[in-house]
């Protein structure tokens, strides 16, 4: 286990004088807020020693410099949507907020970018192309909510990654505080580079254990006029997950395939009070298409609709409002049901999703928790959602390892990994270790060792150094 020092008065002297005395907060109350991101288990809460709010990337590399001083450790959080435990302070030490850097610094229509600060939200990065008829790609589930910064870190997926992919290939760039507190522009705006170690990629999706992102230039593309949301029911789960790969082979490229399971369609209808067709027994399929010309549109229309009846679809139908509501309160939904869960963001190949779906819904029937399944379905990663219930604290622990014990090794077994888009965090760092090639693990261990010889910056997440 690392050895840190504790947060003293000399620390907080330090910090104040870096980023001002009402930006370094260590009230009950703001400890209290910050042990803990999207986690609902009290087991898994580390109260922070402090927290500290900079406001800009100069006071950024001066607390690490000051936590590297003092040995003192930094976790980052942008706006703790994590549902990983990558935002809890796991050995206390400082949490460092990146709310104030919020601001859009620059939109080029031209050039067709824009940069901005980490703490930007997702949604008024989306909303700001849109205003000048572009498209920002990135679209995690939590866009209303999320930070840019927080996207980039675990290289943040979502409802679009099936057509334009994750974060990553939605960024040129980023300014980074390294975590013994330099400052470094990484990447650059090009189409292509071959100029060393593409260090901007080993930033982006690093979970804020190899430097802390305080700005990004994002890529921007042209707005696609013509859209088509369709909602495809089945009551048949084989036949609903089957869906995806005739889509695929059938060269429709569309921007979104999201598959919801029965048991989230009735939890999500009754937390939204609205009730679809086949709210009983059905599953549903959400494809999105867009295109620069209504005639192609329409062809494709048509040609969804015939492979959705063709894969046993019982009904196809628009997807307006409501349906994309549904989808995006599903894992919110569950709370109701049971406060504490276990969320697995499994990711196969796209032609083993069926598979995977159907033989893991099988395995889950020995076991006492209740399985729920989500999944953006069009880029083959998995959300299986499990719920504690009444059971008590050694039981749930004992049903959920005894149940990833058979499906990690599974999803592997199919090409696939632990995470498609939420990360490894706190909560899966004992299964990485696990299940990761030895060889990739150290070499791993030796990046980050070279990079954080303290082991300051977000410990106890990923893996142990």
């Amino acid at each position: 286990m690392a050895q840190y020092n504790p947060v003293t008065e000399a620390v907080l002297a330090a910090l104040k004088a870096a980023v001002g005395a009402e930006f370094v907060k260590n009230d009950p109350e703001t400890l209290t807020k910050y042990q803990t991101d999207e986690e609902t288990d009290p087991r898994l809460f580390h109260k922070p020693e402090v927290v500290v709010l900079p406001g800009n990337t100069g006071e950024v590399a001066k607390v690490m410099k000051i936590a590297n001083q003092f040995n003192v450790p930094v976790t980052p959080r942008s706006a703790g949507t994590s549902v990983s435990d990558g935002a809890i302070p796991v050995y206390g030490g400082i949490v460092l907020l990146m709310e104030r850097m919020h601001k859009i610094l620059e939109i080029n229509e031209a050039g067709m970018y824009m940069v901005v600060e980490a703490g930007a939200l997702t949604k008024e990065i989306q909303e700001a192309a849109k205003a000048k008829n572009l498209l920002y790609a990135g679209d995690p589930c939590s866009a209303d909510s999320c930070m840019i910064g927080g996207n980039i870190a675990t290289n943040a997926g979502g409802n679009r990654a099936v057509r334009y992919g994750t974060t990553r290939d939605q960024i040129y760039a980023v300014e980074v505080v390294t975590p013994t507190g330099d400052i470094v522009n990484l990447g650059a705006r090009l189409k292509k580079k071959s100029t060393g170690y593409c260090l901007e990629q080993l930033i982006m999706g690093s979970e804020g254990t190899l430097g802390i992102i305080t700005k990004a230039t994002l890529k921007l593309l042209p707005l696609p006029p013509y859209r088509l949301d369709l909602l495809a029911i089945f009551t048949d789960l084989h036949k609903a997950v089957t869906l995806v790969p005739n889509l695929i082979k059938a060269g429709l490229n569309p921007t979104s395939v999201e598959f919801m399971d029965n048991k989230f369609v009735r939890s999500s209808s009754d937390y939204c009070e609205t009730k679809l067709p086949h709210y009983e027994d059905g599953c549903y399929l959400i494809v999105t298409i867009e295109t620069f010309n209504e005639d192609e549109l329409d062809t494709k229309m048509e040609q969804l609709d015939e492979i959705c009846e063709s894969s046993g679809a019982v009904d196809v139908l628009e997807a307006d409002d409501r349906v994309w509501n549904l989808r995006r309160n599903c894992l919110e939904s569950t709370r109701s049901i049971s406060l504490i869960g276990s969320s697995d963001d499994l990711v196969v190949p796209v032609d083993q999703i069926a598979n995977c779906i159907t033989h893991l819904m099988d395995v889950s029937k020995d076991f006492k928790f209740t399985l729920f399944c989500l999944a953006h379905a069009g880029d083959g990663n998995l959300h299986f959602q499990l719920l504690k219930g009444d059971m008590t604290d050694q039981e749930w622990e004992d049903q959920v390892n005894g149940f990833h014990a058979i499906a990690y090794p599974y999803v592997y077994s199919l090409g696939g990994r632990l995470s498609g888009e939420h990360a490894i965090g706190a909560k899966k760092l004992v299964a990485m270790e696990k299940v990761t090639d030895p060889v990739e693990l150290n070499m791993m261990r030796a990046i980050k060792r070279a990079l954080d010889p303290k082991n300051i910056l977000n410990p106890g997440k990923i893996f142990n150094v």
